[in-house]
Order: C-alpha cells, then structure tokens, then sequence
C-alpha cells in the first residue's frame, strides 16, 4: 500500500476514433485541473491538422495540450519517442501539482507510458530488417503481411497490412528470438502499472461511432483534406513516410496519383476508419484495469463526468492537490 502511495497519478481516457474523447476530456481536465498529453500518432506532426482531426486552439478552452505539433512529417515518431516524451510532460505536470490526463487512441503508446514497457534492450543487428524491407519492396505489403499470419497469426490479426513498420517488427522479433511478439506484447502486459492510474475506455454503440466516423470524415472533406494534403506533397512527403500512411492521409494521396477517384477514397477513408475502430476495441478489451464508460449507461456527459471523478477519488488521485469534488 505505501509503494502504491508514492506512485504518480494518471488519468487515461481513451477509446474508439471518433467517440468523443476530445470534449470529455476537456471537460475532466477543467473539472480537476488536469492537463492533457496526446497519445495520438498523428496529432505530433505540423501540417497534418485536418486528416489527424487535431484540436484547434480555441477548442481547447485554455487547458494546456502537450505532444500536440511538436514534430515535421519527416522526422522519426514511433512509440519509444512518444514514451520519452509522454514521460517527461507527466513529470513536469505532476510537479507543478497538475494533473496528468493522457487522452488519445493509439493502444500501444498508452500500455508503452503506463507499464514502462522497456525498449531499450534491441539487438543492433540490422540485417533482418533491411532483407524484410527490401522483400516488401520487390512483392508488397500483402506477402510480408502473409509470412506474418505463417508464423505468428494473432499479431497479424492486430497489425494491418498497410502498417509495414509494424509488420516488419514483428517479422524481425520472431526470426531474432524465435519468439512470437504477440506473446512478448501479452508478458508485457502482465507488468505492474507504474502509475497510479485510472485508465478509462468511452465507447458507444457501434452504429453510432461508425456514424459518427462518417460525418466526421465528410467534414474533412468539407474544411480542405484534399488540399491539405496536396501541400504536404508539394513540400515532399511521399507515401514512404510514416506519417503519410495516416488514416485520410494514404487514401487521398492515392486520389492525388490518380489511382483512383475522390469518391472511391472517401469510401475507403470511412471503410477503413471503421476497421481500425473496431481494431481500437479489440486492443482495449484485452488491456487489464480497464474502467469503461458505454455513453448508453449514463444520462449526460456530466454523469460521465462524476462517475469519473469518484472513480479517480476512490483510488486517491488527488490526495495532496486540495481538489474538491
């Protein structure tokens, strides 16, 4: 008990893309005087705002944003970095006798920060990963995904084809240590938190996130996705980047190569924004500790809101910070 008293606090709030983490996290962070860290793998770049449906400015009601533009879509972001970076804004907000709400969608960046998954221990030996990389290159992303699903299925089942970064990794772990990543990421797992966390996933019912997804991305379309993206490649971002093989980002350059027209990437911005919804749900139902807030189960946001509070309060994160229910 004394250990778990020592721990930092941390509130998570995460779920499915476009269920409405946004507002509610404002809200919670005005509430309890909480500042919030994007755990988001888009939201980091400048120039991407409207395909990463980044928060603007004045939406965010004077709480202070952090990992939020922070880099150029050609510099290097993966989860080591973000860890390093979330770990310090936590820090830095809990020294200031802040809150810190870690807000966004990316599973794998929130379990990274929250079990201090260690990432330093990587063999120096490249040669894997270049022969993996220069065999996607001569027969494409579905093969290398295919010798994936061969060895180590459940990892293929989470890590789209399109995601070769990923995939790539978990081919080059397994052909390293003989060991499926799936079951290193499930030990992992297992870690104790190193926080005192109260980590909540919001969902809603699945028509209604999908719906919600829809509109979203026709007001992409509506506020110049299009034209955001022709300026990313006039500046010289490529596919080939990590951060043009965002969701909106990868579709509409598809459009702009003349692979196919504006209609079909729409269709397949929404297709597969819903897929990766629904891949969000299946990561968080398998993460430990979770607190879920199905919106069908409270009367209004605000409701939402106390529940999350008492919560917080009952596993005292704010002991020593003079907050008030």
């Amino acid at each position: 008990m004394k250990e778990e008293a020592v721990k930092q606090p941390l509130i998570i709030l995460t779920g499915p893309t476009a269920v409405g983490k946004t507002a509610l996290s404002i809200k919670l962070a005005k509430k309890v005087g909480g500042e919030i860290i994007s755990a988001d793998s888009m939201q980091v770049y400048r120039h991407m705002d409207i395909g990463s449906a980044k928060i603007r400015p004045e939406e965010m009601e004077g709480v202070p944003h952090h990992l939020i533009d922070i880099l150029e879509p050609w510099e290097e972001f993966n989860v080591t970095v973000f860890q390093k970076k979330a770990k310090e804004a936590i820090a830095d907000i809990e020294s200031r006798g802040r809150i810190p709400i870690l807000a966004g969608g990316t599973g794998f960046y929130i379990q990274a920060v929250l079990y201090d998954i260690d990432f330093t221990k990587k063999p120096e030996d490249t040669s894997i990963r270049e022969a993996l990389e220069r065999t996607v290159q001569e027969k494409g992303a579905e093969y290398l995904h295919q010798m994936l699903r061969e060895v180590d299925p459940q990892s293929a089942s989470q890590i789209h084809a399109n995601n070769i970064k990923r995939v790539v990794r978990a081919l080059e772990f397994f052909m390293q240590t003989g060991q499926k990543i799936s079951e290193h990421n499930e030990r992992e797992r297992g870690r104790e938190s190193a926080y005192n966390a109260c980590y909540f996933v919001l969902n809603d019912h699945r028509e209604t996130v999908y719906a919600r997804i829809d509109r979203r991305v026709d007001k992409m379309l509506a506020e110049g996705l299009v034209e955001e993206v022709k300026a990313l490649k006039k500046m010289g971002c490529t596919r080939d980047l990590v951060s043009m093989q965002g969701l909106g980002y990868k579709e509409i350059l598809g459009f702009l190569d003349g692979e196919y027209d504006l209609d079909r990437a729409v269709y397949l911005i929404k297709r597969d924004t819903r897929h990766f919804a629904k891949r969000q749900l299946t990561w968080f139902r398998r993460e430990r500790d979770v607190l879920w807030l199905d919106r069908q189960d409270f009367a209004s946001e605000e409701e939402i809101l106390d529940h999350m509070i008492q919560e917080c309060t009952d596993r005292k994160l704010f002991v020593k910070r003079g907050f008030v229910k």
